[in-house]
């Protein structure tokens, strides 16, 4: 590593004849209202042309030019443009704060619209959210969703109704990398995925990454869901919160120092379980079904080169049947960061990371007491430097070590008990990573974002650890002492993009990204489940790769108003997992058994329309695409569809703005049915009907269509004191879209089997919430 980071500053200095004879303007961009920073917003030198950046995470910028007097320009969706004069005579730094437009003229009328990321960076596969649009997208139950959101972009489908994963360019939910300020989230769902785990008060920027992830990003083939949370205002106390028909949220923000330092905490549960008691059902009478979670983030800038940041996040879900079983599950994420800048061209951020996803199953039967724990906890240590070379060039390089300790499902059992005690023993491993990447403006029209990671995963003892041939039979057993090297793994993943402008509002874009993936996802389910059982790379189990090539054509209309893309893209996925046809996951001590390994692919075309501004704005969305495995010993070795194989995929987002008070919002979907495994006959045995099972995923489940709408009523402003009220109709034409498929004997006509579709929401869904802010 050592001489890794030699290189970089023997680099640094062969090329110091870049910035000779120039000066360097550096500083922050925040909002003036809020002192928070605002991240991705765009600064240029307005007589040169060609001269631009963007601010980074923390808000933070820095360009260069030849000495002289100059107009920075800086603009971020949804503020007022700002010009500042500045006299460039040595190197500056320019703090500038910018102001929020209100929302009428957010959505009527904006001048000087920049020309955004969809023609101008390299980056491909990108989507960004604001808030402002999540907020107004109908969801169930009236709980804004972040999760629920982005699966209405092209390329991101939802795993099902009732289930808070996503599937990325075939990818499967567990080759997300899913991160909530740097911190991993293993799970990010509650009550089985009716919500997902980000409240979103709390949240201020979320980046989707689904193709040519820069070189920072490791760890997952498929996407990288990046989430920030607010800071909290530095300039004044506010309270917002809203009171729903399921649940309630809060969140208080103000200065610690005023315009130094902030914090903000923020929480949100759910009260169904107030409901239960009120049930005349003695049995869920005293029942459990609901969850809570905790966001909080305090910052401190010493000054105007050293800012500390501490944010953490916890929420749990609790689900019970009273005297029956109870089961529980959470994360809990802590992030420490350091922001220091070493010159007005080398930033630095040092993080300490903390994430654990656990949890556990109860019963409370006399005949069937047991209890089954399952846990993983990660400790990562991060730095992250980013280097203006010049305006042409832009450095990111630094390293983590993040360390797992995963505990596979356990069972205790007690009483008279027929379960077995089952105590799988833990596993440890060190991931190991340094990236260097640059972005490099190259001409006037054409842009290159490329770099290289490194990463090495190591898996160590104290365990035993077994080998198994192709049947699942043990050939050699062998035990390790604590910290004994097991088995490790070195991969190279180069990353490469570029983008050439044929014309101020067109591009066209080609990329390719190698990504590896050390911890896995087991499960024999379609969906998701607290349950799921994750294991590490090991000495069967090698890391799985993906190989992503995308291009694209990109282009703006009308002063960039609207956007269109179309993007194809073709992935190669080696060394997937997937299970025995019925395999036993749950508390198997030899669960690598149960494995078997293949190849992958996945190949579509996504088409993506936007208007960002007016009175009317939204976005229409389509996915053609196919998503494919391949292994020896399932469907007779030859390629079969994946379980997040859909065909076809369409989504459209309409918001409509009627006035200062008014705005209504609707959306569309449709997506083919989910690929499934159906029996193809069945046998009769001591009475009980079996049924035996052919080709895996050869079948259809129903396609699913839902339109949801809503609606927001702004209150009447007072001068500290403001209130609004959102209602929405969930699958407003009711439609009954499948949640499963079962079969089972007919219960009128003998000797014939009958499918039974189960559906979540077969029927209207309304919601109706009330939000304040004071």
């Amino acid at each position: 590593m050592a001489k890794h980071l030699l290189l970089i500053l023997m680099l640094f200095s062969g090329i110091k004849s870049f910035a000779q004879n120039k000066f360097t303007i550096s500083g922050t961009i925040r909002d003036e209202a809020t002192g928070e920073s605002l991240i991705g917003s765009s600064i240029r030198i307005k007589e040169l042309a060609a001269t631009g950046t963007a601010a980074n995470t923390y808000g933070f910028y820095s360009l260069s030019a030849p000495a002289g007097e100059y107009t920075l320009v800086v603009s971020y969706i949804g503020y007022d443009t700002r010009e500042q004069k500045v006299s460039l005579g040595k190197s500056l730094v320019v703090n500038i704060s910018l102001t929020a437009k209100n929302s009428l003229q957010e959505v009527v009328i904006r001048s000087n619209k920049p020309n955004n990321d969809n023609v101008a960076s390299p980056q491909m596969g990108l989507e960004k959210l604001s808030m402002a649009q999540i907020n107004n997208v109908p969801v169930v139950l009236g709980e804004k969703d972040i999760v629920k959101t982005i699966t209405l972009m092209p390329g991101v489908k939802s795993s099902g109704e009732g289930n808070g994963g996503f599937y990325v360019r075939g990818g499967a939910s567990d080759q997300n990398l899913i991160l909530l300020d740097e911190a991993t989230v293993y799970n990010a769902s509650h009550l089985f995925g009716f919500f997902s785990t980000f409240n979103s008060d709390a949240i201020k920027d979320v980046s989707l990454y689904k193709g040519g992830m820069p070189a920072q990003y490791g760890g997952r083939l498929s996407s990288v869901l990046d989430i920030k949370m607010n800071e909290g205002n530095n300039k004044q106390f506010t309270v917002q919160g809203g009171i729903g028909l399921v649940a309630s949220r809060l969140k208080v923000e103000g200065p610690i120092v005023k315009n130094k330092g902030s914090f903000m905490i923020s929480a949100r549960r759910t009260y169904i379980d107030a409901f239960l008691k009120l049930s005349k059902d003695s049995t869920l009478n005293g029942s459990s079904l609901y969850f809570y979670d905790i966001n909080a983030k305090a910052n401190y800038h010493f000054n105007d080169k050293n800012a500390i940041y501490l944010s953490g996040y916890f929420g749990k879900d609790v689900l019970g049947i009273k005297d029956q079983f109870g089961t529980n599950w959470g994360n809990s994420t802590g992030t420490l960061r350091f922001n220091h800048l070493f010159s007005n061209r080398l930033f630095s951020n040092t993080s300490l990371i903390y994430s654990n996803y656990n949890y556990t199953i109860q019963s409370f039967s006399s005949n069937d007491e047991f209890k089954a724990v399952s846990k993983i906890t990660d400790f990562n240590l991060k730095e992250d430097l980013q280097y203006t070379l010049s305006n042409t060039h832009s450095l990111k390089f630094g390293f983590n070590l993040l360390h797992h300790n995963i505990q596979p499902g356990s069972i205790t059992s007690s009483g008279n008990s027929s379960f077995n005690n089952v105590i799988t023993e833990k596993r440890y491993g060190l991931e190991s990573a340094l990236y260097l990447s640059d972005e490099w403006k190259a001409t006037d029209k054409l842009t290159l974002l490329y770099g290289l990671r490194l990463s090495n995963m190591a898996l160590y003892g104290p365990g035993s650890f077994n080998t198994y041939d192709a049947a699942g039979n043990i050939t050699s057993s062998q035990s390790y002492g604590s910290g004994a090297a097991v088995k490790s793994y070195l991969n190279l993943e180069p990353r490469f993009s570029a983008s050439y402008a044929t014309s101020d509002a067109a591009s066209f874009k080609l990329s390719y990204n190698r990504n590896t993936q050390n911890i896995h996802l087991l499960t024999t389910s379609s969906s998701s489940s607290p349950t799921d059982l994750y294991v590490m790379s090991s000495n069967n189990i090698k890391p799985e790769i993906s190989d992503q090539v995308s291009t694209g054509w990109f282009r703006n209309f009308k002063d960039n108003t609207y956007e269109f893309s179309a993007e194809v893209y073709y992935k190669w996925l080696q060394n997937q997992i997937d299970y025995k046809d019925g395999a036993q996951l749950i508390a198997n001590q030899n669960v690598e058994s149960q494995l078997v390994y293949g190849t992958g692919r996945a190949y579509g075309l996504e088409l993506f329309f936007k208007k960002k501004y007016g009175r009317f704005n939204g976005w229409v969305g389509y996915t053609l695409s196919k998503t494919e495995r391949k292994f020896d010993a399932i469907n007779n070795g030859n390629y079969y569809p994946a379980r997040q194989d859909r065909t076809h995929d369409v989504s459209v987002v309409g918001i409509y703005q009627l006035n200062n008070r008014w705005t209504f919002s609707g959306t569309f979907l449709y997506g083919t049915g989910n690929a499934v495994t159906y029996p193809n006959g069945k046998y009769n045995i001591g009475g009980l009907t079996t049924y035996s099972y052919s080709q895996r995923n050869g079948y259809r489940q129903p396609a699913t269509t839902r339109i949801d709408i809503g609606a927001t009523l702004e209150g009447k402003q007072h001068k500290r004191f403001h209130s609004s009220w959102t209602f929405g109709i969930y699958n407003l034409l009711g439609y009954d879209n499948p949640y499963s498929i079962a079969f089972r004997d007919s219960k009128t006509i003998p000797n014939t089997t009958e499918a039974v579709q189960t559906s979540i929401f077969s029927t209207q869904v309304p919601s109706v919430t009330w939000n304040f802010k004071f």
